[in-house]
């Protein structure tokens, strides 16, 4: 549990080379900062981002990172340990568990 108790889920859809997949992390980077327990969900755009290193990152500094399974096969992409790969009841299992959710779109 974090120091503040506050749990934050964050989605990023976006690709890796959109302004809202680099907001979506940095925000994730400051929520830690401010003793936020941070869930970190990338879909869709953003799983070809999973690899990226200030995303890398976030998990030794407390972040949980999932990315989808799906979304990697779908695009050819290894499903491998740079994150905890997982389905859509990992994203239903955030919003119904965190203090506040958002999301980043392109």
């Amino acid at each position: 549990m974090s120091s503040t108790g506050r749990k934050l889920g964050i989605l990023i859809s976006a690709g890796p080379s959109t302004p809202a997949f680099r907001h979506g992390v940095r925000f994730a980077s400051a929520a830690v900062d401010s003793g936020c327990d941070v869930f970190l969900y990338c879909i869709d755009d953003a799983v070809a981002g999973v690899r990226d290193p200030e995303l890398q990152a976030l998990p030794a500094r407390g972040v949980r990172f999932y990315a989808c399974a799906y979304g990697a096969h779908q695009r050819g992409l290894p499903v491998d340990d740079s994150a905890t790969f997982a389905g859509l009841t990992v994203v239903s299992d955030l919003v119904a568990s965190t203090d506040r959710f958002v999301s980043f779109n392109a």
